[in-house]
Parts: structure tokens; C-alpha cells; sequence
């Protein structure tokens, strides 16, 4: 076990953050500080089965920082309301701007590196592209308050002056993998295809909207939730062990770097269900319609210039593995 270096997770209850604390487990990291809301009873197989020191409600974190004083190496920041289609931008801006800036500040004044979630939301429709540099973060405009409470975070923490030694945001593309049963209507469309063929035998997805695109050829960069996890863990090492620099800290893309289409998804789910596709295409609900993303594609080449050389799951095989080492048997990661 790495008794060193206590760290703190936050979303643990969520999909990414309970992933994040698995991997970390199985790295041999066991001193790990879990921070979330632990009421949501539906949520509580993501973390209690987990090797943690200690479970602390969100809300409560900052007084028990200021009375307790841990030793702690890393802050990673996952914990945030993702909720797209939540329109009351105070309820974003609660959790995705205020209480980062509460740990960004800790981090500051204890000199931590600090790891946070933001999201590939940010980038709006596309007009500016999808590259990661600082230089147009200030002309994106989100598609919903849920995009624009990270990209409000993002601006903040390049011009803040007091900055943690070591940092990094990542806009996370579309993650998919275990953990997510959660997240309803915000769950991934392998998890949503996955039920719907169990209990229908066909996939609905949305028809377009657009004419440049066809039914079901709209593009996402899809990310394995595996794939992100080793991303985090590679960066929190490197910052670690001083490998990370002043030069790197920043914002970085974290897809594959390979836009794939919402038929190419759903075939795959079937695939791994050694299933023939049945896919129809139905109306896309009005309330989402003019802030929908048809396109999105990481470029990934900062976080290979940052020293990553990992290969990502192709998502054949990402799907692959989640249909069938985990939504089959209803397992958790």
C-alpha cells in the first residue's frame, strides 16, 4: 500500500469518481479521503465496497480540512453537478464553479496539486473548433448552463495568480463505462441501447436534425471510462514524483481523438450482445434540439505532448468490455 500519499477524491458516489477510487485501489493506494453526497442511497454500491480512510459529506469537507489539517498529496476533483438539461444555472454554478474555487484555494494555500473534471460541453456547438489552448476560452459560448459553469471555472483558474503547484483540467468527451445506472436520462447511449435492446429488442436513437447530417451519423468522441482513469492516475504520478512542470499545468482535452457515429455505437452494443442491429430513429425532444452537439472530436495532441502514450480502446472494444464484462451480469467496477 502507498501509505505516503493520502489523497482526496471527490464524486466517489458518482460514475467517474468511483471508477477513479477502483483504479486507484488497484494501484495500491488505499489512503484515499472520499468525498461526496453518501444519502443517495441508489448510488451507494459505486463506493462502499471501495478501500478509503475515510467518507466525508461534501458539504462538510472544508470544515473538517480546517479541523483536522490531513496530510494530503493530491486533490482530485470529479465531483459536479452534470446534469445537461438542468437549466437553473445557480444550481450549476453551486457545485461546478464555487465549490472548485474552495479547492482550488485549499490546494493553493497547502500546496497541492489539484486534478479537476471539466467538459467537452464548453466547446459549445464546435464554432471554435475543439483544441484544448487557452486562447479561445473566453469567445465559447456552451450550449447550456451546465457548459457554461465549467467554462466559467476554466476562465477563472488561468487568470487566477495564485495557482496550485501542479494542475490540470481535462474536458472529458463522452465517458461511457460501468457505474453510470445512475445517471438516468445522462447515462451513456451504450447504457440506454443496452437496456432498450433487453427489453424492446431495438434502439431508438435521434434522427437528425440537420440536413448535413443523416440519421443516426451524428459524431461523438467517445471515451472508455478505463481510458480516463489511467489519464488521471498517469497525471497525479507524474505531479507526484515532480515529473509535471509549471509549463504543463493547464486544460486538456481527454477523448480518443477519433469521432465516431451514434449507429457505430449502437451496432457495437449489439455486437457485444452477439446481436444482428435493430436501430429506429425517432424525433429528438425539443427542449434539447437547438443544443445539441452533432460533432465533437478531441485534439489530443497536448496530453501527448505532456508525455501520455497510452493506446485507448477503440470503441469496439470498449463496448465490447463494458456490454460484457459488466452491464451482462449488472457488476459494478
Amino acid at each position: 500500500m502507498n501509505s505516503q500519499q493520502n489523497i482526496i477524491v471527490t464524486g466517489v458516489a458518482g460514475f467517474i469518481g468511483s471508477c477513479m477510487v477502483q483504479f486507484l485501489n488497484e494501484q495500491g493506494f488505499e489512503n484515499i479521503y472520499i468525498v461526496d453526497d453518501f444519502e443517495v442511497e441508489k448510488k451507494r454500491k459505486n463506493w462502499e465496497n471501495k478501500k478509503f480512510i475515510k467518507a466525508i459529506e461534501r458539504y462538510n469537507l472544508f470544515n473538517w480540512l480546517d479541523k483536522e489539517k490531513p496530510s494530503v498529496s493530491c486533490v482530485i476533483h470529479l465531483g459536479a453537478r452534470t446534469d445537461t438539461t438542468e437549466f437553473n444555472y445557480e444550481v450549476h454554478r453551486e457545485l461546478n464553479y464555487n465549490y472548485s474555487i474552495l479547492l482550488w484555494k485549499y490546494c493553493v494555500s497547502n500546496n497541492i496539486p489539484f486534478i479537476y473534471a471539466s467538459s467537452a460541453a464548453t466547446y459549445g456547438a464546435g464554432d471554435f473548433g475543439y483544441d484544448d489552448n487557452h486562447e479561445i476560452i473566453e469567445k465559447l459560448q456552451p450550449l447550456n448552463p451546465y457548459g457554461v459553469s465549467k467554462n466559467e471555472f476554466d476562465k477563472w483558474a488561468i487568470k487566477h495568480p495564485n495557482q496550485p503547484p501542479y494542475w490540470a483540467g481535462l474536458k472529458f468527451f463522452n465517458v461511457y463505462g460501468p457505474n453510470e445506472y445512475h445517471k438516468a436520462r445522462m447515462a451513456s447511449v451504450i447504457w440506454h441501447s443496452f437496456n432498450q435492446i433487453k427489453n424492446e429488442g431495438v434502439v431508438k436513437l435521434f434522427k437528425s436534425h440537420r440536413p448535413d447530417f443523416e440519421d443516426g451519423k451524428q459524431l461523438r468522441d467517445f471515451i472508455y471510462v478505463k481510458d480516463v482513469v489511467k489519464v488521471i492516475y498517469w497525471m497525479f504520478q507524474s505531479m507526484l514524483k515532480n515529473e509535471w512542470n509549471i509549463n504543463k499545468n493547464g486544460l486538456y482535452n481527454l477523448g480518443t481523438g477519433n469521432a465516431r457515429t451514434f449507429d457505430d455505437l449502437v451496432k457495437a452494443t449489439f455486437a457485444g450482445l452477439n446481436l444482428s442491429p435493430n436501430i429506429q430513429y425517432i424525433d429528438m425532444p425539443e427542449d434539447i434540439r437547438d443544443k445539441y452537439q452533432y460533432f465533437t472530436e478531441a485534439n489530443m495532441q497536448k496530453l501527448y505532448d505532456a508525455g501520455y502514450h497510452n493506446e485507448f480502446y477503440s470503441l469496439e472494444k470498449g463496448v465490447e468490455d463494458y456490454v460484457k464484462n459488466y452491464l451482462i451480469g449488472l457488476k459494478n467496477y
